[in-house]
């Protein structure tokens, strides 16, 4: 039995916050009961900052720091230390950082655990959602997206990183590579009939939890929605019964 099998579909289902902070705390308070995770991208750390993490995480919610961090060694050790004082249960960090920032980020958790007494979760990020081989090539990378996302993912589980962050896409190559007690967590995760938005490789959220998703993250769907708790219920009754 893997390490997140046990897990009910509520605590699978990671809400992406990609909103202003004032529409974040009203997100969270429609989302309290239901919700058991909310995704803080990159949009809504520069425009709230870190204690908008630590006051979602006070609300009882666990907190998915979406940063990508991704710089030397040093300082990538270091956000993760603050990233995780501030009340971040799950940190991304870029795989194509390399294997001595990779390794530094894992350093930065394990630090958080001697100081406060647990540790982030850390994932990996191998290509991202809106890229395809196209997008891959135009940066100089010639490998089909399944070799790269491989790569980095092995090097991170080396590093000593949870695991990844993949396309649905991906899962299942992602899960029977790292084993049945790795993280993988999907975004571009649409329910049937949803629109796309700007992803290009995406899944329902029973396909992903099929394909071996630890956790799969949905945004627009709930948080556009018209009842946020109520698109939220939908999802988790699709994902339990995919389980």
């Amino acid at each position: 039995m893997g390490r997140f099998d046990s897990l009910p579909a509520r605590d699978r289902i990671m809400v992406a916050l990609d909103c202003t902070p004032d529409e974040a705390r009203e997100l969270a308070g429609r989302l309290e009961g239901h919700a058991t995770w909310l995704k803080v991208g990159i949009t809504l750390i520069y425009a709230g900052g870190l204690p908008l993490v630590r006051e979602l995480s006070e609300r009882g919610f666990k907190v998915f720091v979406d940063a990508k961090f991704h710089d030397i060694p040093h300082q990538a050790r270091g956000a993760v230390l603050a990233a995780a004082t501030s009340g971040a249960d799950l940190i991304t960090v870029h795989g194509s950082g390399g294997a001595a920032m990779l390794e530094a980020c894992h350093e930065g958790a394990e630090l958080a655990r001697e100081r406060l007494g647990h540790a982030p979760l850390l994932a990996a990020i191998t290509v991202l959602t809106s890229m395809d081989a196209a997008a891959l090539a135009s940066v100089g990378v010639r490998r089909p997206i399944p070799e790269q996302a491989a790569a980095l993912a092995t090097l991170a589980q080396r590093s000593g990183i949870d695991g990844v962050v993949c396309s649905p896409k991906e899962a299942r190559e992602m899960r029977d590579l790292l084993g049945p007690d790795a993280l993988v967590v999907c975004p571009g995760v649409r329910p049937a009939g949803s629109a796309l938005g700007d992803q290009s490789r995406v899944a329902t959220p029973a396909q992903a939890i099929a394909a071996g998703a630890s956790h799969i993250v949905v945004g627009r769907p709930i948080t556009q929605a018209p009842d946020a708790a109520t698109a939220f219920d939908a999802i988790e009754r699709e994902v339990a019964n995919a389980l």
